[in-house]
C-alpha cells in the first residue's frame, strides 16, 4: 500500500493532537480570576420613570390690548432673556409719546425764562427798583414752573412704559415651544401668544409608590438613562421629595439633578432611573458574574479550596438577596474569607482544578 506524503502526516497529527491527552496543560488547571465577599451596607434596587422637566414654563401674554404688527420669532427659536419676540402696533402711542416730549421741551423754555426774571429781578431789587411783592410772585412762578416740567417729564415716562408695553420681551432664555397667535390679530393680556421653556438647569421628575417614601431622602444618588440615548448611563441625586401622593396613583414626585450638565437633556423627554435605597442592615456580597443559576432552581457559587500541593474549584449552593449596582447581596451559603470565582466559572466541575490569574478584593 502506498504511503502518504510527509506533509499529509504531518497534518494529520496536527488535526490529532489537541483531542490527545495533555497532561502538562491539565497539570496547570483551569485559569480563574478570583475575588473576595465584602461586607457592606445592604440597598434594595427600585425601577422608576419618569421625564426630563424645565424649571420655568411660561405663556406670555402681552400687557396691554393691541393689533399684532410684527413675529420676531417663531417655535423652535433658541431665545435670550430680553429678546423681542412680538411687536404691537404702536402708532398711536408713538405719537402720544412726541406730544409729550414736546411738552416737556416747552415746559422747560418757560421754567428757564422764569428763573431768568427772578434773576433780573433781584439784581433791579438791590438797586431799590422793584416792589418786593413782584420778585415773591415770580419767584412763586418759578415754582409752579419746576412742577409743571416734573408733570411733563412723568407724563412722558409714563408714556415711554406704554411704548414699549408694545413689546414682549423673552423674561428669560430659552425655547419657544409654542406660538398661538398669527399676525394682525387682535390679543389683550392674559391671551397667550407663545409659550416659553427653560433650557438650563434642567432636572427628571420620577413618580415612586407611597411605599418607598420612608426609605427616600435628598442626596440619594441616582442612575438614570434617557429613551432616546440607549446604552447610555447618567449619575444624579435625588433634590426634592414631594410627600404628596397622586391620587388613584398613590405615588409621590421625586426630583433628580445631574452631577453635571448635560446636552442631551431636552424637556419632555422619557427617563428610567434605579434607586438605591438603603435597608438599614448590612450583609455579606458579591459580584452578579460569581452567580450561577441552573433550571433545577440551585443558585451556586464556585470557591477556590487550596491545600499543599494544588488548588480545586468547590460549588457551594447559596441564598442570595437583594441585587444593586452589579452586586448581590449573599443572605447564607459563603464565608467572608472565600475565595470566590468570577471569571471562568461557567464550566468548572467539582473538584477540578484551577489556576489562578488574578485576585483582589471587590
Amino acid at each position: 500500500m502506498t504511503q502518504p506524503p510527509l506533509h499529509v502526516k504531518a497534518l494529520l497529527f496536527l488535526l490529532i493532537w489537541p483531542v490527545l491527552p495533555g497532561e502538562v496543560f491539565a497539570n496547570e488547571g483551569v485559569p480563574v480570576v478570583v475575588t473576595s465577599p465584602k461586607l457592606q451596607p445592604i440597598y434594595r434596587q427600585v425601577q422608576v420613570t419618569g421625564s426630563v422637566t424645565s424649571p420655568q414654563v411660561s405663556e406670555l401674554s402681552p400687557s396691554l390690548d393691541g393689533l399684532i404688527e410684527a413675529w420676531h420669532a417663531d417655535e423652535g427659536d433658541r431665545v435670550k432673556k430680553g429678546q423681542l419676540l412680538l411687536s404691537l402696533d404702536d402708532e398711536l402711542a408713538t405719537i402720544e409719546l412726541q406730544s409729550d416730549r414736546a411738552q416737556v421741551v416747552q415746559a422747560e423754555a418757560t421754567l428757564a425764562d422764569a428763573k431768568r426774571r427772578l434773576r433780573e429781578a433781584e439784581s433791579v431789587r438791590q438797586k431799590g427798583g422793584i416792589a418786593e411783592s413782584l420778585i415773591e410772585t415770580i419767584r412763586t412762578e418759578v415754582i409752579q414752573q419746576e412742577a409743571l416740567l416734573n408733570q411733563r417729564r412723568a407724563d412722558a415716562e409714563h408714556q415711554q412704559a406704554v411704548v414699549n408695553r408694545h413689546q414682549v420681551k423673552a423674561p428669560y432664555s430659552g425655547v419657544i415651544s409654542k406660538r398661538m397667535a398669527e399676525q394682525g390679530e387682535w390679543v389683550s393680556p392674559g391671551h397667550t401668544v407663545f409659550e416659553l421653556v427653560a433650557t438650563e438647569n434642567l432636572r427628571l421628575d420620577f413618580a415612586v409608590a407611597e411605599d418607598f417614601l420612608a426609605e427616600l431622602s435628598t442626596g440619594l444618588p441616582v442612575q438614570f438613562s434617557l429613551n432616546a440615548m440607549p446604552g447610555k448611563s447618567y449619575s444624579g441625586e435625588v433634590s426634592a421629595i414631594v410627600p404628596i401622593t397622586t391620587p388613584g396613583d398613590r405615588t409621590f414626585l421625586v426630583r433628580v439633578v445631574p452631577q453635571v450638565s448635560l446636552m442631551e437633556l431636552k424637556p419632555g423627554m422619557s427617563a428610567s432611573a434605579t434607586l438605591n435605597l438603603p435597608s438599614g442592615q448590612q450583609g455579606l456580597v458579591v459580584p452578579r458574574d460569581a452567580i450561577l443559576r441552573y433550571p433545577d432552581g440551585r443558585t451556586v457559587v464556585w470557591v477556590v479550596h487550596s491545600n499543599s500541593s494544588d488548588m480545586v474549584a468547590r460549588e457551594k449552593r447559596v441564598q442570595i438577596g437583594q441585587s444593586f449596582d452589579g452586586r448581590v447581596e449573599i443572605r447564607s451559603g459563603l464565608q467572608l474569607t472565600d475565595q470566590i470565582v468570577v471569571r471562568g466559572n461557567e464550566s468548572l466541575q467539582e473538584g477540578q482544578q484551577v489556576r489562578i490569574i488574578q485576585a483582589g478584593t471587590e
